[in-house]
């Protein structure tokens, strides 16, 4: 299963860019890029010009390669996620820098 949406990050809410937020399977082989591939497929029939992702730098991505994908860009890493001392908060996502993919 592959969930689409419009970005997560608004700069990059230009109104032709979705956004995989998730990609979930079973673990057969190959699903992962078939599932990429075909997201990319149905982005393009709804007239999107982009699809973007985000991988931790610790994943290989090697499912988004195999599908085509490209690496466009590294985010970096968040120490305390969004806790500051104005508004603090409990850190529950990871905290390490992300891969930014491109179809």
């Amino acid at each position: 299963m592959v969930t689409i949406g419009r970005p997560v990050a608004r700069h990059r809410d230009d109104g032709w860019t979705l956004e995989v937020t998730r990609c979930c399977t079973d673990s057969t082989p190959h699903v992962a890029s078939k599932l990429y591939a075909a997201a990319w497929r149905a982005t393009r029939a709804l007239g999107f010009r982009q699809l973007i992702t985000y991988t931790l730098a610790s994943e290989s991505g090697i499912s988004l390669t195999a599908s085509g994908w490209r690496v466009i860009g590294q985010t970096a890493r968040r120490v305390n996620g969004w806790n500051v001392p104005s508004r603090p908060r409990v850190v529950k996502a990871p905290t390490e820098a992300k891969t930014l993919w491109e179809a």
